[in-house]
């Protein structure tokens, strides 16, 4: 069993920056792959990033590449993502999630453990 806290969001102007944090209880979190989504108001929830267990492959959502980078260190039972040039269409609650998942389609939302989220508001 694992339990995941995202921490970190809260409102940014345009072109601001966040950190968000994704602290894991629960000794196999390093052994999963961990990813990010969010959830826009009237939106589905939608992939943003993912990182293996290994950190050794990487994905991005074609609308934060470039702008997003995703991290962890399983020593401290802790994901990342680090938020750059933000636009106010990144407004939504992010949710981190962790399990196993397959390298063919990296961004499915097929995980096992996700956290509560934590709203970021990108004010224009």
């Amino acid at each position: 069993q694992v339990t995941l806290v995202e921490s970190g969001g809260g409102l940014v102007q345009a072109g601001g920056s966040l950190n968000l944090s994704c602290t894991a209880s629960g000794r196999r979190f390093g052994q999963y792959d961990m990813g990010w989504f969010r959830q826009a108001p009237g939106k589905e929830r939608e992939f943003v990033a993912r990182i293996t267990w290994t950190s050794t492959r990487i994905y991005y959502a074609d609308s934060v590449k470039g702008r997003y980078t995703i991290s962890r260190d399983n020593a401290k039972n802790t994901g990342y993502l680090q938020m750059t040039s933000m636009k106010p269409e990144d407004t939504a609650v992010y949710y981190c999630a962790a399990g196993l998942t397959s390298e063919r389609i990296p961004t499915s939302p097929e995980y096992a453990y996700w956290g509560q989220g934590t709203q970021v508001t990108v004010s224009s």
